[in-house]
């Protein structure tokens, strides 16, 4: 069935234009009564037109016939239009009123009439619309008026009466205005205390839905739509689930045919037919109850978390290889190199033979590509920030490209596209210009003939910096190939040392430019169809200098 608790609602967004709750409707009770009083008054004036002076009857004319007007335009403005009543209106509509109260009094004896409790209402309404100031500025008018009106208009001495009256307007004003400034001082600290469970549920990055015992979708917050999918049904919402993301949906069942309390767990969800995984809680509602029970389950996309962990296991592991790669490496070099010499001196000896002679050609060659081996056994192991400083890294990409560009591997097939924006990064530019000169060199070794690979460099946007590393700016490298792609039995294994399908590689490569970007505070990840390595830096970062 549809969903029947949508946070989006018509009430609270009216509640949310009016200061108190109810004021809206206070406003509309004050324009039906201000025409009733005008029409009631011009009608009583008709009957007694004969005996009324003309310009009695005028001005009371004038003033329903501006009633109306003010009334209508008012509804149309608040209502119709949907403004909020701001203070510059509210003070239109007072002013009018305690005009109107007057004309009113004025026209029915002053002293002697019967209306001067209208200027009550005025003033009540004003203080519970508007704040204590402005309130206290409408009291003072209607006083003031309501005396000159006696004294200049009327020509009668002020009575105790009318003294009386005028405090009987200050008391209401100051027990109205005094409640309604409580009301809304509590207002305001309850919506302080006590956030709308809407709000967060529309904000939050985690989906939550609420499933009622026949399987059907109640509730959905933005975010399960978002994870789950736009398209998916209300009706039968479990059923449908059990094929996008099985795990949440055997849990679910689970739950609405037995109370198990909370349950976590995690699994994975098929969007686009794409799996990513997702962890999540389920809790039945009304347990107390008969089964099948209503459940809530409030899941969230655990991508960044699981790509983090497995960044930290990988750097653990990097950092073991490279402790054991650089003793390995000190304790081979120099006994490799005294091989070298010395087979290298039997060589040249007379006695040698051409049988010999090829021989230790053979051994020295060996000895020289074992001694790149370990060379780059010990750059792995050495990969340090060493000289940290505000670069221009679209420069250094620029001139990474062009020493691929000079690289044998790089036939005449291969095209390379630069688009760098110019920016900034603090780190060390040598080790920045080994990472892009590996990840190019990378991709134009894996085309292995007729490729085309772009290099893309710019400010990275919000959405795209992990929020597991905290970073405010960034600047994001990509390196796509139009190659084969990576193999799946090498894509979880990429990063890790030693690691190639590439005849005479070592596997050494990308596992430097891995730990190169980790000593950046950086990260760096792969993408398939096509392949793409992408790596963020943070655009500032503190010096980090090694021995």
């Amino acid at each position: 069935m549809p969903s029947t608790e949508r946070p989006e609602t018509g009430i609270v967004k009216e509640e949310r234009s009016t200061r108190l709750p109810g004021a809206q409707g206070l406003l509309r009770w004050l324009y039906v009564g201000r025409v009733t009083l005008a029409i009631a008054i011009f009608i009583a004036a008709a009957f007694e037109a004969q005996s009324l002076p003309p310009e009695t009857i005028v001005l009371i004319a004038v003033a329903a016939i501006a009633s109306v007007l003010l009334s209508g335009w008012a509804f149309w403005y608040t209502e119709i239009r949907g403004q909020p009543s701001s203070r510059t209106f509210l003070y239109s509509q007072s002013l009018f009123d305690v005009a109107l109260v007057t004309t009113v009094v004025h026209v029915t004896g002053g002293p002697a009439s019967q209306f001067p409790a209208l200027y009550i209402v005025v003033i009540a309404v004003s203080a519970v619309l508007m704040p204590l100031t402005s309130s206290l500025l409408i009291t003072t008018l209607a006083s003031l008026l309501y005396v000159a009106d006696i004294v200049w208009w009327q020509d009668v001495s002020v009575t105790s009466a009318v003294w009386l009256q005028i405090a009987v307007f200050v008391g209401v004003f100051l027990v109205t205005g005094l409640l309604a400034s409580r009301a809304q001082v509590a207002e305001r600290e309850a919506r302080r205390a006590t956030l709308e469970a809407g709000d967060i549920l529309r904000n939050i990055r985690s989906g939550v839905v609420t499933v009622d015992g026949d399987g059907n979708l109640v509730f959905a917050n933005p975010a399960a739509r978002d994870l789950l999918g736009p398209d998916i049904s209300d009706t039968g919402f479990v059923s449908a689930l059990s094929d996008r993301a099985p795990e949440l949906a055997r849990l679910i069942k689970a739950t609405q045919q037995r109370s198990l309390g909370s349950l976590r767990g995690d699994g994975v969800v098929l969007r686009e037919g794409r799996p990513f995984p997702i962890g999540f809680t389920i809790t039945p509602l009304d347990a107390e109850g008969s089964a099948p029970y209503s459940v809530a389950a409030i899941f969230t996309d655990i991508s960044d978390q699981r790509r983090l962990q497995e960044l930290r296991l990988r750097t653990e592991r990097l950092e073991a290889v490279a402790e054991l790669s650089a003793s390995l490496a000190h304790e081979i070099k120099n006994p490799l190199a005294t091989i070298r010499s010395s087979v290298e001196q039997l060589g040249v000896s007379e006695r040698s033979n051409d049988d010999e002679r090829i021989l230790v050609n053979l051994v020295v060659r060996e000895s020289d590509r074992l001694s790149r081996l370990l060379t780059e056994f010990l750059d792995f192991s050495r990969v340090r920030v060493t000289s940290c400083r505000t670069i221009k890294l679209s420069e250094v990409v620029k001139d990474a490209v062009v020493v691929v560009q000079q690289h044998p591997d790089c036939t005449d097939g291969v095209t390379i596209v630069v688009d760098a924006q110019p920016v900034k990064v603090e780190g060390d530019e040598d080790l920045l210009h080994r990472v892009v000169v590996n990840l190019v060199l990378n991709a134009v070794q894996v085309c292995n003939g007729k490729c085309r690979i772009a290099v893309e460099l710019r400010e990275a946007e919000a959405s795209e910096l992990p929020r597991e590393f905290r970073l405010e700016t960034g600047v994001l490298l990509k390196v796509t190939d139009s190659g084969p792609g990576i193999p799946s039995h090498l894509r979880d294994r990429l990063f890790e040392p030693f690691v190639s399908d590439r005849d005479g590689g070592s596997g050494l490569g990308l596992a430097i430019v891995q730990r190169a970007v980790q000593a950046h505070r950086g990260v760096i990840w792969t993408d398939s169809d096509p392949t793409t390595f992408t790596v963020v830096l943070p655009s500032k970062r503190a010096a980090e200098v090694n021995s």
